[in-house]
């Protein structure tokens, strides 16, 4: 573990939503770095952070400028752009000119959080005592223990089946993405599964039962997703 903080650049010119992420950011104990203009963003790429948080469309400097002024001068530092226009092209373009990755507006403040633990911990090989952890609803969910705590109920161990514990893991690591059920299925059960997409119902159904806090939202006609609240 670093005995200095993750330094995060964030650049984003809507100030709701800049506010909403450095506190998010800094819950994780980042130092964090904001700038509502491309300009200003610019003057401090000489000193550079552990990671971008890089928007798109911004007043004076854009985000690919931005962007293209890190690639040339350090290839190595991640980048998460975040956009709210078309999303395919900016995906395309972004990935192109070096991002590592891409969140469509709008999105969830930890669905950003769970994409930039794992760029810091790919990209520095370091890991955080709690990045696999997180809360939900005053449940701690433990990706490497695979347990899931209660902390409403004194803390108790919630009694999940393997593939109970599968589902939560799965939808809880990228909180807000909605899943098909023939995704879960895929990874929880395995490509050669050939038994009914029932399966993930009723354990979704399980899963309700057991932790009845956690936001498991059902998308009827297509799947499953779950949201931080």
């Amino acid at each position: 573990m670093s005995s200095q903080p993750y330094k995060i650049y964030l650049v984003e010119d809507e100030a709701n939503l800049l506010e909403v992420l450095k506190a998010y950011m800094e819950k994780e104990g980042w130092e964090v770095h904001v700038f509502d203009n491309g300009d200003d963003a610019l003057q401090a790429i000489d000193d550079p952070p552990h990671l971008w948080v890089l928007d798109i469309m911004l007043p004076g400097t854009d985000g690919y400028q931005i962007l293209k002024e890190i690639r040339n001068r350090e290839n190595n530092i991640p980048v998460i752009f975040i956009s709210a226009r078309d999303q395919d092209l900016d995906r395309i373009l972004g990935l192109e000119m070096g991002s590592d990755d891409y969140l469509a507006k709008p999105f969830l403040p930890q669905e950003l959080i769970i994409r930039a633990k794992k760029l810091l911990r790919r990209v520095y090989g370091e890991e955080t005592s709690d990045t696999r952890k997180i809360e939900i609803n005053n449940y701690v969910i433990d990706f490497e223990g695979r347990t899931v705590i209660d902390k409403e109920n004194e803390n108790a161990l919630v009694d999940l089946t393997t593939k109970e514990m599968d589902l939560v893991l799965l939808l809880t690591e990228e909180i807000g993405r909605a899943m098909s059920r023939e995704e879960i299925i895929e990874k929880v059960w395995g490509e050669n599964y050939y038994g009914s997409e029932r399966a993930v119902d009723d354990v979704v159904r399980r899963v309700r039962k057991k932790m009845p806090r956690i936001h498991l939202e059902t998308l009827y006609g297509f799947g499953y997703r779950v949201l931080s609240s």
